[in-house]
């Protein structure tokens, strides 16, 4: 090329000039695929957890309200429950059987706000709900409201499965909806509302009739909603010891004593054996000697069949490597490579590699040979 054609044609510079908008697309396209992967990725979590996707999380409603103005915080421990609660905000209280401390829960009623309790265990329902107590019934299938709640009207009839109902235990005030899956009152200015079931706000239990409705009617009462659903124990919990703990004083120098005992009886056992005696090695045997026993069993047997099964075996697998054949190769095959490498006929090579058995010891000797003779003439090739 001359130095007018080479000044005519495109620089390096040029060329990336012209391609680095493709390069930057390339790049915006992937990042964006990236992104939109991981925002849509499903997320497994525990159940009625926030952020979980799978059908006993509660991903979908935490996000319909946060499209419909309400500011949900998702609280993981009672320390981010305690900073974000104010007197005009509502706390959901879930997964409840993980509050077993009663310090925690002491702390939890005293935190300002209303309260949504759903499915509570007992301790924190006597806790933070004391007045009502356990119904004796439950809710199966769909059921109406039956009550003035504006909420549990709005929504109409909802699907609670295996849900506990609640009621007044004292003189409170209380409204019972779904049969008292759904109760509320009031005290000390706050609005305690309790519900037996949770399944209706799950991501799978949302499609159902009413459930989107009333979970959004209990959950969005407020502008600022605190999600606490705790996926595990938090707190001191009571009960609980270790094994050293249910064990007395005297039994850690028993468990010693013992221990002592063993390793002093191991020890006199290992002196009595003696010191270690050096014992010499196996009779070394030639393998001729290990053949010509081998032939004279199948000699004093009659056993032609497996002797001269057992040398053309041997034969095949010191051959085939040197044909280029792997151990599993066909007899047709083997034949063919072993015919074009020795120049022999094909039916004298199938006869004594894959023919029938010798009949007589002089049949046996002369097959003998003749699988040598092929073999040096592989090897020689």
């Amino acid at each position: 090329m001359s130095q007018q054609d080479s000044a005519v044609g495109p620089t390096v510079a040029q060329r990336w000039r012209s391609a680095r908008w493709v390069v930057l697309a390339i790049v915006v396209i992937v990042a964006v695929a990236v992104l939109s992967t991981y925002l849509t990725a499903p997320r497994d979590g525990e159940r009625m957890e926030a952020t979980s996707t799978s059908s006993d999380g509660a991903r979908a409603l935490v996000t319909l309200l946060r499209d419909n103005g309400v500011d949900v915080i998702v609280a993981d421990d009672f320390a981010a429950v305690q900073r974000a609660a104010r007197p005009d905000t509502q706390i959901l209280f879930a997964q409840t059987f993980y509050l077993a401390d009663d310090d925690l829960l002491n702390k939890l009623d005293a935190l300002p706000g209303d309260r949504l309790l759903v499915e509570p265990a007992t301790r924190t329902r006597e806790k933070l709900a004391p007045e009502i107590r356990l119904d004796d019934s439950t809710t199966f299938g769909g059921a109406d409201p039956d009550c003035d709640l504006r909420e549990a009207r709005r929504a109409g009839t909802v699907q609670l499965d295996l849900a506990d109902t609640y009621e007044a235990d004292g003189d409170v005030s209380l409204t019972r909806c779904y049969e008292g899956a759904l109760v509320r009152y009031t005290d000390g200015g706050r609005i305690i509302t309790v519900v037996g079931s949770a399944d209706f706000m799950t991501n799978s239990g949302l499609l159902i009739e009413g459930n989107a409705a009333l979970a959004m009617n209990l959950a969005g009462t407020h502008p600022r909603l605190i999600w606490y659903a705790p996926q595990h124990g938090e707190g001191e919990t009571q009960g609980v010891a270790k094994l050293s703990d249910l064990m007395p004083d005297r039994v850690t120098w028993i468990v010693v004593q013992l221990c002592l005992v063993v390793a002093l009886l191991a020890l006199w056992k290992g002196r009595r054996v003696g010191p270690l005696v050096a014992e010499q090695l196996p009779v070394v045997v030639r393998a001729s000697e290990t053949v010509e026993g081998r032939g004279r069993l199948y000699r004093s047997r009659r056993a032609s069949d497996r002797a001269a099964d057992a040398l053309r075996t041997a034969t095949l697998q010191r051959m085939l490597p040197r044909l280029g054949l792997g151990p599993d190769s066909a007899p047709p095959a083997v034949v063919q490579a072993v015919a074009e490498h020795c120049g022999l006929n094909p039916q004298a090579v199938a006869h004594t590699l894959f023919g029938p058995p010798p009949a007589t010891d002089a049949d046996l000797v002369i097959l003998a040979h003749e699988l040598d003779n092929i073999e040096r003439q592989v090897a020689q090739s």
